[in-house]
């Protein structure tokens, strides 16, 4: 028979998650693990099978956390583009930016593994749609502009990582309000 669990997965990923986030993706080991949550690195590996599928693993949670977050902005967010950008400011919490460059590195390893790509794919097609969602009573809106929204959000939050000064949210709500100024904009009319 065996033996009950003494930390439940979500536990021990909820550790590993912290693990990789603070220390990059070479920091998760069953030995780095078994310290941060108290089980000794044979019982990981019993669970996890190998470092590989630890880390997948990890990961994936991660992305559980991230498509329930999305989730719940796009439920708490006002059908407006002021709500779109109250959503993207609130998937922006990055804190500082060693944090943030942290972050870069494990999307390396997002972009590495096909079953999580094919996580954030997925994420890109909810992301864009609850988007998309902010800008149907607009009529100038164009075609695909959450896609192109979220784009912009991504290309701000690297921006700022260049240049970190100030909150990462102040930074990306003005530079999402400027970009949903200028895509709503009536065109000039000639003549």
């Amino acid at each position: 028979m065996p033996r009950p669990k003494t930390l439940s997965d979500h536990d021990v990923l909820v550790a590993a998650s912290r693990l990789l986030h603070d220390n990059g993706p070479d920091a998760l080991t069953f030995e780095s693990l078994g310290r941060a949550c108290g089980l000794s690195p044979a019982t990981l590996v019993q669970r996890f099978k190998s470092k590989a599928r630890l880390k997948q693993a990890t990961l994936l949670h991660a992305w559980d956390g991230l498509d329930a977050r999305t989730a719940a902005l796009a439920a708490s967010t006002p059908r407006t583009p002021e709500g779109a950008i109250e959503l993207l400011v609130g998937l922006s919490d990055y804190g500082g930016i060693e944090t943030y460059a942290e972050g870069l590195l494990v999307l390396r390893e997002d972009l590495r593994d096909p079953v999580l790509r094919a996580r954030g794919a997925t994420w890109k097609v909810a992301l864009s749609a609850a988007l998309d969602e902010r800008f149907t009573d607009v009529a100038t809106a164009p075609r695909g502009i959450g896609l192109l929204m979220a784009s912009q959000w991504q290309g701000s939050l690297l921006w700022w990582g260049f240049d970190p000064q100030g909150k990462v949210q102040d930074f990306v709500a003005a530079g999402l309000r400027g970009f949903v100024s200028a895509v709503l904009a009536e065109p000039a009319k000639a003549g």
